[in-house]
């Protein structure tokens, strides 16, 4: 339903006379109605595009590593074909980790950071392979660093996928890699991907 409802301008003769209703030319028109809005992104104080990101509706970066020997680690994702990064968390708070291995038992989980031969935003190189680290502000916390993501002993099912959800720990970190040790006790293939929530 629309409305149009007429107001004096600030600015009119009329308006500074005290006049209540004005003349030709002295009034504006206010439509007043309800109007849907979809916010898709903003442009920056550069005049750049930023698209509002959406959670992945599928798993990406599928990645796997063949034949790899108890005691074992292997980093996850790589760099895709074409030499971009494939798991960046910016803009996303939460994760899902898909874990598919022949061999079930136990394996070590660990958030690391990304390859040294990618910028972080514009700092290279980065200290590859190190821990993720992240401290909270909550009332009556401690302030120190802690790791994102340090599991030593994670129970992993043989050929199925075992999806895991790490929540807020590594939200907006922009080289984001897996660092995973066999240690089920056998040779195991491991194919692992993600899937990003905002």
């Amino acid at each position: 339903m629309v409305r149009n409802r007429k107001g004096l301008a600030p600015w009119s003769l009329a308006r500074e006379a005290g006049i209540e209703s004005a003349t030709v030319d002295g009034t504006i028109e206010v439509p007043q109605y309800v109007q849907p809005v979809l916010d898709t992104g903003f442009v920056d104080e550069k005049g750049d595009w930023k698209g509002a990101k959406s959670s992945d509706k599928d798993f990406i970066a599928f990645h796997t590593d063949l034949a790899i020997a108890n005691g074992a680690s292997i980093l996850t994702p790589d760099i895709n074909a074409d030499g971009s990064w494939p798991l960046s968390m910016e803009g996303y708070n939460d994760i899902f980790l898909a874990i598919k291995t022949t061999s079930g038992g136990n394996y070590a989980l660990k958030a690391v950071m990304g390859p040294d031969s990618l910028p972080f935003a514009n700092l290279n190189p980065v200290n590859a392979a190190a821990t993720l680290k992240y401290s909270q502000n909550f009332t009556g916390t401690s302030s120190a660093f802690t790791t994102c993501l340090d599991d030593s002993s994670e129970t992993l099912t043989a050929d199925v996928w075992n999806i895991l959800k790490i929540e807020g720990r590594l939200a907006h970190f922009l080289l984001l890699q897996f660092s995973i040790e066999n240690n089920s006790g056998a040779q195991a293939d491991i194919e692992t991907a993600f899937m990003r929530l905002v």
